[in-house]
């Protein structure tokens, strides 16, 4: 059977997409290590791991026995009042690769809704300390933290996607994206406004989000880990909590395990989403200190206000572990590793060419921005036609592969980045 096409264009609205001039999409009838497998007989190499999510490649066999084996005892039963072993064993996973002060996990549905999760836990921590007037976030300008409104609230106001908005959500407080690049030491210039605001507004600022090292869908800007660490001491300075975004860079994509670590740093709560289940299913994740938990628990309301539908799904949970064992088992150092390398030496070339403005690449991702925008649906053609998938924006051509990705595989991406852009 195969994709109705003419119901999809008239019905189906998919992501930022629009319904009076949607662009082709392509009908995927099967997927299988780093390939996906079109109707039409074509086979590209994903070059964006679905969105940043799968790990480990597709049609995994130690994902799909997880799945199966799960889905014979229970596929959901509610969190509330109930608990069940792939969750424990999850949870039990997550703080213990996870910065030694994170100790409480909340389970939650996607991204968006772990760093509304991760804004509500701050809020609801400071109330409980008598504190209520510590209501505002402090975020960096060229972030991304997702598409809900308390997560578009702490999103760049002006530059970012979700501006548009910009009158309906919380009025929260921006400072300039940092300037330092990844490697480079963080000079006092980078930090003086960060400093001066949270010097003369700590009062009212409850914590500062940011994502580490990797600033994703504002930008695929990385940053100088020692501006990190500099920013965790301002936070301990000033009494604000700090909220790190770990849910693109979680899981080795930086090439450390979690972003964090290149910076020594542990915040008060943590982000995790995206490659947690491998790619299989919506799950995410928010870890806190126990400072935090016992401060929330000991206010007015007791326990901490919120409790979705699926939350802690035992399907979801038993392909998380999985996922996660299957990761911490190999040998995913050394992938990403080969995977920067690669990507470095084969991008490089790219920088000469007038129409590209900057080549980078940390981990497993590799950036190529140029000096104006491209035309998303006509590049993506292009791609497509070269047994290639990537989904540019912007700027910005991108690949953020499979760890599992083989070097004729990814020679055949960044090679068609090269064809297209050069």
């Amino acid at each position: 059977m195969t994709v109705d096409l003419d119901f999809d264009r008239q019905h189906i609205w998919h992501p930022y997409s629009s319904v009076l001039s949607a662009p082709p999409v392509y009908p995927v009838a099967s997927a299988e290590g780093v390939h996906l497998q079109l109707e039409d007989g074509r086979k590209l190499v994903d070059g964006m791991s679905s969105w940043w999510c799968t790990l480990h490649g597709y049609n995994v066999p130690e994902l799909n026995r997880a799945a199966e084996q799960q889905l014979g005892k229970m596929a959901h039963v509610m969190f509330g009042g109930i608990t069940h072993e792939p969750a424990v064993e999850l949870c039990r996973k997550l703080v213990e690769i996870t910065p030694a002060p994170l100790q409480k996990v909340f389970l939650a549905d996607s991204g968006s809704v772990s760093v509304e999760v991760a804004i509500k836990m701050a809020l609801q921590y400071w109330h409980s300390q008598g504190k209520p007037e510590k209501s505002k976030m402090l975020a960096l300008r060229n972030g991304y933290h997702g598409d809900t409104f308390g997560a578009m609230s702490v999103c760049d106001p002006i530059t970012g996607m979700h501006h548009l908005f910009a009158n309906n959500l919380p009025q929260h407080l921006f400072v300039a994206a940092p300037e330092c690049q990844f490697g480079e030491t963080c000079e006092e210039q980078h930090l003086e406004e960060i400093t001066q605001l949270l010097r003369k507004r700590h009062g009212e600022i409850a914590a500062v989000i940011l994502e580490p090292i990797v600033q994703g869908a504002g930008g695929m800007r990385f940053y100088s880990a020692e501006y990190l660490a500099r920013v965790r001491s301002l936070c301990d300075e000033y009494d604000v909590l700090l909220i790190a975004d770990e849910i693109a860079t979680g899981f080795g994509r930086t090439g450390k395990l979690f972003a964090c670590e290149h910076a020594g740093i542990s915040p008060d709560i943590m982000c995790l989403g995206k490659a947690l289940t491998g790619g299989y299913m919506t799950l995410a994740a928010t870890l806190c200190t126990e400072r935090v938990a016992d401060g929330i628990c000991r206010g007015e309301a007791g326990v901490f206000m919120h409790g979705p539908t699926f939350m802690g799904n035992p399907l979801a949970c038993a392909v998380a572990n999985a996922s996660i064992d299957l990761l911490m088992q190999g040998p995913w150092q050394e992938r990403v590793a080969a995977l920067e390398s690669q990507l470095k030496q084969e991008l490089a070339p790219l920088v000469d060419s007038p129409r590209v403005a900057n080549v980078r690449a940390l981990g497993a991702i590799g950036v190529v921005e140029m000096h104006e925008p491209v035309v998303m649906a006509k590049i993506q053609q292009q791609l497509v036609d070269r047994g290639v998938w990537l989904r540019p924006f912007g700027k910005l051509v991108y690949t953020m592969p499979p760890y599992v990705m083989q070097p004729q595989e990814l020679r055949k991406i960044t090679s068609a980045m090269a064809e297209l852009l050069a």
